[in-house]
């Protein structure tokens, strides 16, 4: 965070705060079974245009069909109030059926791990720009070049 900030006008609240965020993402996921983060930080303003979260879900605490998993987590959606309301659908990728969420500055791409065991879990986030455009169209070719190779 330095190193970005360094000889831009960048308070130093500003710094911390992004720094507060990325560890507490990072904790966050770590516990979720996260397997890498992205981050894209370079921005005229020293906040984060782009992230990319990659985690595994195993299907013992979600359901393993598509269709009743994106039902599962539209429930979830409609139980948590959320003001940011977000779009579940199933699509099909390359690598399989897949459960999308769109919301207003994120999202999330769960795609089906061959044999049943599980999603990997794609999601994305861009806070600046919102999620729609170029970068969701961006996002969507990310989670559709996922291949499996056997």
């Amino acid at each position: 965070m330095d190193r970005q900030a360094q000889g831009k006008s960048v308070s130093a609240e500003i710094t911390q705060n992004v720094w507060t965020t990325l560890r507490n993402t990072a904790e966050a996921a770590r516990s979720r079974g996260a397997i890498e983060f992205f981050l894209l930080a370079t921005s005229p303003s020293g906040g984060l245009p782009a992230s990319l979260l990659v985690s595994s879900v195993p299907t013992g605490k979600t359901p393993a069909d598509p269709e009743k998993y994106a039902a599962w987590l539209e429930l979830r959606e409609v139980e948590g109030g959320s003001p940011a309301r977000r779009e579940v659908s199933v699509v099909e990728l390359s690598a399989g059926a897949a459960v999308r969420l769109l919301g207003e500055t994120t999202l999330d791409v769960h795609i089906c791990m061959p044999g049943g065991t599980g999603y990997l879990t794609l999601c994305f986030s861009a806070p600046l720009t919102g999620m729609s455009g170029p970068m969701e169209r961006l996002c969507d070719a990310i989670a559709g070049s996922v291949r499996w190779v056997m």
